[in-house]
């Protein structure tokens, strides 16, 4: 006679292997990086990676992490201003702002000044000592209050701490904030 035990096995296997993948496959689709494919936007304008650390929910905590290539920091950096759009409605923490080089949290560089200017939509990043070298920077932004659901184009612009001391554009983050 056939016993069952080895299907009832290979059953209770297969159940277990699958929720295991659905539940991984939830963790990677909630956090939020890259800006994917953008087909509406400003065509002169290179789009930067970044990545949301809890997702992006409207109106939650979330923690931001705006990159920046090492090809376009060729004349290193002394000041970094990141602009946003007049809808953004979100909430920044100044004093949880940090610039790390190549995203490592103990590469994190000392900060002069942060200033955030609400009414111009603006945060200014001043470094205490100039990045002389290209490097790739990560900036960090946590404890941030999420706006209203939507798309919102977060432009970069650095003053270069070699040559002439005029800020340079070097990208936009395209963020999307879910529902």
């Amino acid at each position: 006679m056939f016993s069952n035990r080895p299907c009832l096995k290979t059953l209770l296997t297969t159940v277990a292997l699958a929720t295991c993948t659905i539940g991984g496959v939830h963790s990677i689709a909630v956090a939020q990086g890259t800006p994917g494919l953008v087909i509406f936007g400003n065509k002169d304008t290179d789009i930067l990676n970044y990545y949301l650390d809890f997702g992006g929910v409207a109106k939650n905590r979330d923690r931001y992490r705006f990159r920046i290539p090492k090809n376009k920091l060729a004349n290193g950096a002394t000041q970094f201003v990141i602009s946003y759009p007049d809808y953004f409605d979100g909430k920044f923490n100044t004093e949880k702002i940090e610039v790390r080089l190549n995203g490592k949290k103990d590469q994190s560089l000392a900060l002069k000044n942060v200033v955030w200017d609400q009414e111009n939509r603006f945060i200014q990043i001043d470094l205490a000592e100039p990045l002389r070298e290209a490097k790739r920077v990560e900036l960090v932004f946590s404890n941030v209050r999420n706006p209203k659901v939507g798309t919102y184009y977060f432009y970069a612009q650095v003053v270069p701490a070699i040559n002439t001391p005029v800020p340079e554009r070097v990208g936009a983050w395209v963020l999307s904030i879910n529902p």
